[in-house]
């Protein structure tokens, strides 16, 4: 007898959104990356239309990071000490988008000038044909002043511009309007600031389908569960015809990942949490997952404790 598969038939969609522009599009990508149009949600895909699939930014700064865990400064190299050589290798390594996070400071201390924010971006557009989005350090005033240099050096490339928060969206999606780029828009994990954040940046003039938005991940526990539960929600209510929510999302798994103390730490402490490389693929929690067996044959651990009773005097 056969069985019918219940489906769920949803009135509205999420929008499609492209990022990045070529020659005959006035800008100099290579190719143009769409994200969004899906008509059901994750993984049923007997139920509506995904056009496009999801896909993968690797992030880049604009000066070698002194705050990353080692093991990422292992795998990068030598790449790291220039964004020119870091775009090529991320473009090497399989990514569909480029990030490019600017600094604060420059290696001297001082702050970064606008001129070297737009050569740092340039440098980068001009060693890889990928889109690009551009994140500022995460100070108002700072974000302000480097975004728009930078959005008017590169006037035509649809960089995605951000990051827009309810403190500071205006004067980023003003320059973003005025350039032909796109912004993100980023919340604390909650739908109706979401909403609210969108509305705010569509009221402005900027065009639906030149926003991504943002709601915000995190790593372990809590936090990858909340968040996952808004975006859900958020999904949701857009199938359901909510203009304001059928934006692309965008999150950023990997900065949260790697920023945690399991995947910072080297040395001893490394080996007491388990295998750093290990903690960071997966999110911090891997050791936590092995059975205690494996964790007694760990390579590290005999050396780690026998070091630590030598430095202990015990």
């Amino acid at each position: 007898m056969p069985v019918e598969i219940p489906k769920e038939a949803w009135p509205g969609a999420v929008r499609t959104v492209t990022l990045g522009a070529t020659a005959a599009e006035g800008g100099t990508r290579t190719h143009t990356v769409t994200v969004g149009g899906q008509k059901t949600m994750p993984f049923l895909h007997f139920e509506g239309e995904m056009p496009n699939r999801p896909v993968v930014a690797l992030e880049i700064k604009d000066q070698r990071p002194d705050d990353w865990s080692p093991l990422l400064l292992e795998v990068w190299g030598d790449a790291l000490n220039d964004p020119a050589s870091w775009a090529k290798a991320a473009e090497a390594a399989g990514a569909d988008l480029l990030v490019l996070e600017l600094s604060l400071t420059g290696p001297d201390g001082n702050l970064t000038t606008p001129q070297a924010a737009v050569a740092a971006t340039k440098a980068v557009l001009a060693a890889s044909g990928l889109p690009l989005i551009v994140f500022g350090p995460g100070q108002a005033d700072a974000d302000n002043t480097l975004l728009v240099a930078v959005a008017e050096a590169t006037k035509g490339e649809r960089l995605a511009l951000g990051i827009c928060e309810d403190k500071n969206y205006r004067t980023i999606v003003a320059t973003a309007m005025a350039n032909g780029h796109l912004v993100t828009a980023r919340t604390a994990m909650d739908v109706n600031l979401a909403k609210q954040l969108n509305i705010l940046i569509s009221d402005m003039g900027m065009p639906l389908d030149r926003i991504l938005m943002d709601p915000t991940t995190g790593a372990l526990g809590y936090g990858i569960e909340y968040g996952y539960s808004v975006m859900e929600r958020l999904r949701l209510a857009a199938l359901q015809g909510d203009a304001m929510t059928q934006l692309p999302m965008i999150v950023t798994p990997g900065y949260e990942a790697w920023k945690t103390k399991e995947a910072k730490v080297g040395g001893r402490r490394a080996c007491r949490l388990g295998c750093v490389a290990r903690a960071g693929d997966h999110l911090g929690n891997a050791d936590r997952r092995r059975p205690a067996r494996s964790r007694r044959r760990h390579p590290c651990t005999a050396s780690s404790r026998k070091r630590e009773a030598r430095e202990s005097g015990n």
